[in-house]
């Protein structure tokens, strides 16, 4: 029988398939366009199309957004520190307002693309989920070594 506690405490591997189900769908919304468009860019037109020197803060806040969830996988995947929780569960609150303030900005766009606003939501929910399991990660103790020199205890 399955032990159901080491079951329901894998939360590394939760935290790292939310992570990726998050950046994934971040990739779905920003190649529709809509992030761009609140920096007063065009959703019909390329960047190509674009002056690259005045949409060039926009993309390196862009890599930033993206480029942080990438390295909390990375972190989650190789560190139990709890110091590293407490601060990855900061980071998944501040993910979660800044997809709120960005679902209500689409919300409030002259005109609404519904299919984007259904990803937002999505993207929000998940965030929710990813606050909660980084929470209990956060809160739970840290794993102890049982092993010494090649054989258990």
């Amino acid at each position: 029988m399955r032990d159901i506690n080491a079951m329901s405490a894998n939360y590394q591997a939760k935290i790292t398939a939310l992570w990726t189900v998050f950046l994934l769908g971040t990739i779905f919304h920003t190649d529709l366009g809509l992030m761009p468009l609140f920096h007063g860019l065009s959703v019909t037109e390329s960047v190509k199309a674009q002056n690259i020197d005045e949409i060039a803060p926009v993309l390196w806040g862009m890599l930033v957004f993206f480029t942080l969830p990438m390295l909390a996988i990375v972190g989650t995947v190789f560190t139990d520190l709890r110091r590293f929780r407490a601060i990855h569960f900061g980071m998944t609150v501040v993910y979660s307002v800044l997809n709120l303030i960005h679902l209500v900005a689409d919300l409030l766009l002259p005109k609404i693309f519904w299919y984007q606003i259904a990803i937002m939501v999505l993207l929000f929910a998940i965030g929710l989920l990813l606050n909660l399991v980084s929470f209990q990660w956060w809160r739970d103790r840290p794993h102890k070594q049982v092993e010494v020199y090649g054989s258990p205890q």
